[in-house]
């Protein structure tokens, strides 16, 4: 039986009822977030091990998609680049495995979800490009439309699986910004000429994005046998993974089902790092002001979940990370050549920030550190391939 209790605007702190499709805060258009009483929550090891499936913790849901095989997504021993660190294990999360190739999978299935308990026509939203690709894919599970607003400079495999799902892709000149730009002037003029009610499908639009994170958490301690890891690096664009990750790791230590939480180190190239500059300074986030990185995917200038990112890292004893372009396409090569995995340019970011880490003695030489790979490696394939042509390899 669900604890779900409803939804607390994480700016004003008020309440919303659990009958609620919710998007954004009615009374001052913040952030919601889902609340849930633990005390009638009744899992045990025992419990889930008799259950499968990326959802199957429908305590801890507000909504549960029936989706198409997202999450469940396996957990790869990495013991050469364990012995590279100088740490006892690396384990890599490899999101990689969700139906379109991302981590977005997880939480617009429960998007499309809620838009169709709320009778929405349409899912909308700027994109850097996998989320995008992603909400066509579940719009046209769910039988809805979706309209994608995305930069001309986002790969062209995921620009081509928007269209092949039927999604009304709108190329936007520049980058996320502009797209995002595009997004709002349009939002109120073109569901109204289109007789369409659109659901708002970007990060931290409504509290399902972020919300369908946490069972990355979940599986990886229970993939684990219920040890936790020392620290999870994870790259970072909006901030809802960080986000997400942080919840489910407080959730399972308040249910006792895990003894204490890990450090979050987030990740970021540092030509878009406002996330990272925040931890650093102890401040929130600003606004970046010049974002220029080959990980189009992390090259979010004004992250949307910014704040709960930084407080995320903060909380857990974690620290932020900038890494170069060139080192995180290298790393990437590394990953690839050293243990076989195909990660993105993303989880390229967030290993070359494991290096970084390393040097900087954040890590204990018998911690278990988990990486998280957000996206499939052959989305952005030719990048590395380019990297590695100019070193003459």
């Amino acid at each position: 039986m669900s604890s779900f209790e409803g939804f607390r605007c994480t700016d004003c702190g008020t309440t919303h009822a659990t009958n609620e499709v919710a998007t954004r805060c009615p009374k001052c258009g913040g952030t919601l977030d889902a609340t849930y009483d633990h005390g009638a929550v009744d899992l045990t090891r025992e419990t889930l091990a008799d259950r499968s499936g990326g959802w199957k913790i429908e305590e801890l849901l507000p909504i549960v998609p029936e989706g198409m095989g997202e999450g469940a997504t396996p957990l790869i021993d990495a013991p050469r680049l364990a012995d590279e660190l100088g740490v006892g294990r690396v384990l890599i999360k490899n999101e990689a495995h969700n139906p379109t190739g991302s981590v977005t999978d997880r939480g617009q299935a429960l998007v499309a979800a809620a838009a169709a308990a709320a009778d929405a026509d349409t899912l909308a939203l700027p994109t850097t490009g996998d989320d995008g690709q992603s909400a066509a894919a579940y719009a046209a599970r769910a039988g809805l439309l979706s309209r994608v607003f995305v930069p001309s400079r986002a790969n062209f495999i995921n620009k081509a699986m928007i269209n092949v799902h039927g999604g009304d892709m709108r190329v936007v000149e520049g980058r996320f910004g502009d797209a995002r730009e595009a997004y709002e002037t349009e939002r109120e003029e073109l569901p109204a000429a289109e007789n369409e009610e659109w659901f708002p499908a970007g990060a931290f639009d409504s509290p399902y994005r972020h919300e369908g994170l946490k069972p990355i958490y979940y599986e990886l301690v229970e993939q684990m046998d219920f040890e936790r890891p020392d620290a999870i690096v994870a790259p970072v664009g909006h901030g809802e993974t960080v986000a997400g990750l942080w919840k489910g790791a407080r959730e399972f230590d308040d249910l006792g089902l895990v003894d204490g939480t890990p450090r979050l180190y987030a990740a970021q190239p540092d030509g878009c790092a406002p996330i990272v500059d925040a931890i650093e300074a102890d401040t929130d986030p600003e606004p970046w002001d010049v974002p220029d990185t080959v990980v189009g995917s992390l090259e979010i200038p004004d992250p949307e979940g910014g704040l709960p990112a930084v407080e995320a890292v903060r909380a857990s004893g974690g620290a932020g990370v900038a890494v170069d372009d060139q080192d995180l396409l290298d790393s990437a090569a590394t990953v690839a050549q050293h243990e076989g995995l195909e990660i993105s340019v993303a989880c390229g970011t967030a290993a070359a920030g494991a290096w970084e880490l390393m040097e900087d003695d954040a890590f204990n030489a018998d911690d278990t550190v988990v990486i998280v790979n957000t996206a499939t490696g052959n989305k952005d394939a030719d990048i590395v391939r380019s990297r590695l042509m100019g070193r003459g390899l």
